[in-house]
């Protein structure tokens, strides 16, 4: 009903079960439907819609199930603030002591107490190395706060910087600090960070749909910009020395830095909207 008063010229969906109702509809009324699709596994309502189809945006090279014949590869559209941040602002934000590699650890909203763990168990030996702005999730930050009191030396405590969660303004100058990241492997923190060119861990959240996590960690390291380690495998001082091998290593974090902003396709959200545009005008 809102869609026959409305009578919009096209239909643009990222999928979501929320999108379902509308791009049925808008194949029933006659409108044209785009889809974009963030993950190299398409979710369920992207794959529902993929029929209604003129054609799909997609982030990755190789996206499975969709014919190839619709697809377009743009990349994923990213925050452009998200480019801009300071390390200066870095270090009055997180009050960074400096003189130490800097590690940025992001648990996400979910399996963040599992990557929290892990860490705590060798926070002080990291510290020792490393300076780590540490995104625990609000759900873990008292319990990490409290953990980490326990295990940190006085000597490293001004090293250790964590924080319940990042606003967009904090997480820019965060990613600007960062010289190594620790990530989940969702769509959208790996192509913000390819487009800063930043080495990274990828550590995929294993009850992640269609384990489509897994799917773009590798499809990202593959490139050569990233190392994935899978939970099964995430032993705390294997963890570390992954870290290690690569910031101490000024060959390698520069080959990976490369592969990164090969990788990336910051202009994701133009390409897009240009494409979308000419459709409407031609």
């Amino acid at each position: 009903k809102v869609l026959f008063f409305l009578s919009p010229d096209l239909i643009f969906s990222k999928g979501g079960y929320g999108a379902i109702p509308a791009t049925i509809a808008g194949r029933m009324l006659g409108i044209p439907v785009f889809l974009h699709e963030s993950d190299i596994v398409p979710g369920k309502a992207n794959l529902t819609a993929e029929k209604f189809a003129l054609e799909i945006f997609t982030s990755f090279p190789f996206t499975k199930h969709f014919a190839p014949k619709k697809i377009l590869l743009v990349g994923n559209p990213i925050r452009s603030r998200i480019l801009s941040g300071s390390r200066k602002e870095a270090t009055q934000i997180f009050q960074l002591a400096g003189g130490k590699p800097i590690l940025f650890i992001m648990g996400g909203s979910q399996g963040a107490s599992r990557l929290n763990d892990m860490l705590l168990a060798i926070l002080d030996e990291a510290l020792n190395e490393f300076e780590i702005i540490h995104q625990t999730g609000n759900a873990n930050f008292k319990t990490v706060v409290e953990e980490a009191k326990t295990v940190l030396s006085e000597t490293n405590t001004p090293y250790y910087h964590p924080f319940p969660f990042l606003n967009e303004n904090e997480l820019r100058h965060a990613y600007a600090a960062a010289d190594f990241i620790v990530s989940r492997a969702g769509s959208g923190s790996i192509f913000e960070i390819a487009a800063l060119g930043k080495p990274s861990i990828l550590i995929p959240l294993p009850e992640s749909a269609q384990n489509h996590q897994v799917e773009n960690a590798y499809a990202y390291a593959n490139t050569g910009a990233a190392i994935v380690l899978e939970e099964a495998n995430m032993k705390p001082h294997f963890f570390l020395e992954r870290i290690r091998s690569v910031v101490f290593d000024e060959t390698e974090i520069d080959r990976m830095r490369k592969a990164a902003l090969r990788f990336a396709k910051p202009d994701a959200a133009r390409i897009i909207a240009d494409y979308l545009l000419a459709y409407l005008i031609r």
